[in-house]
């Protein structure tokens, strides 16, 4: 799994007696990633519900956790039945409260009806440049957007391919990947229309964070082919932005969509990061 390896192994959770504990892996900021702990709760809920699959989840980040301390995941169960269970899942770092969320578990039916909207006119993931990401984890989109530019701008939307080429065929893990990899783009997004802001001054020049993040998971997929993942931000405003995307299948299915929350706004006073310095968030 070469580069995959430390993610796959922060996914995999060990058991305790009221839930799971975890580690993280490090991107060198102050804070875990929160697609890692949205991908963490995945893994949690599909352990705790098995044999159903995870069909929702509703995140609200309340505080950032470390990625040098171990975390843990606390299951309450809310409910369940023949088709259906929910639970509460609390992320814990000692008695520090990170993040809790409703996840929904079912056993899907057969099809009475099927539709699934085309997906938006963009160019097939060969024909576009490697973009960021990490060497485990590929992200290509239009060549002529720039994200990290501050004088670029453009529409808000950011349609984005993306897969995980070593992920194992696991379909518990793949939806793990898929919600790790929906944390990280909408925020940028969000910031496409404006000049004077990007994703390289978040942190710097303002600060930016996550809210709440809702995920569906409509069919099987597969985190080592690839997934387009179309973004759209209707609106942003008062310090704060919302935007959602579906996600296509190479083929053109609609597989999951997700939504998501988060703070775009001037730091509070005094709480300005040093020159040359960056913020925690």
């Amino acid at each position: 799994m070469s580069g995959l390896t430390p993610l796959i192994d922060a996914l995999d959770l060990t058991p305790t007696a009221d839930g799971f504990s975890g580690t993280s892996i490090d991107h060198g900021g102050a804070v875990v990633f929160g697609g890692q702990l949205l991908g963490q709760v995945v893994v949690a809920a599909a352990r705790t519900m098995h044999p159903m699959e995870v069909h929702t989840l509703q995140m609200v980040f309340a505080r950032g956790a470390r990625p040098d301390a171990a975390l843990t995941f606390a299951v309450e169960p809310t409910g369940a039945g023949r088709s259906f269970a929910s639970a509460t899942i609390t992320v814990l770092q000692g008695d520090r409260l990170c993040a809790r969320a409703l996840v929904l578990g079912h056993v899907p039916d057969p099809d009475l009806v099927r539709y699934s909207t085309a997906p938006p006119p963009v160019g097939s993931p060969a024909d576009l440049p490697p973009r960021g990401g990490e060497p485990w984890w590929d992200v290509r989109y239009d060549a002529s957007v720039d994200i990290d530019d501050p004088a670029a701008t453009g529409p808000p939307t950011l349609d984005v391919w993306t897969r995980f080429p070593d992920a194992p065929d696991d379909p518990v893990t793949a939806q793990a990947l898929l919600a790790f990899a929906s944390d990280g783009f909408l925020i940028a997004t969000a910031m496409r229309p404006h000049p004077g802001v990007g994703q390289s001054l978040a942190h710097v020049a303002f600060s930016t964070t996550v809210l709440t993040h809702s995920i569906a998971f409509h069919d099987r997929i597969r985190a080592d082919e690839w997934m387009l993942l179309a973004h759209r931000s209707p609106v942003a405003g008062r310090g704060r932005s919302y935007g959602g995307a579906d996600v296509f299948t190479e083929d053109g299915r609609v597989v999951a969509s997700y939504s998501q929350g988060n703070v775009i706004r001037a730091f509070p006073e005094g709480r300005e990061p040093p020159a040359n310095g960056r913020a925690p968030h």
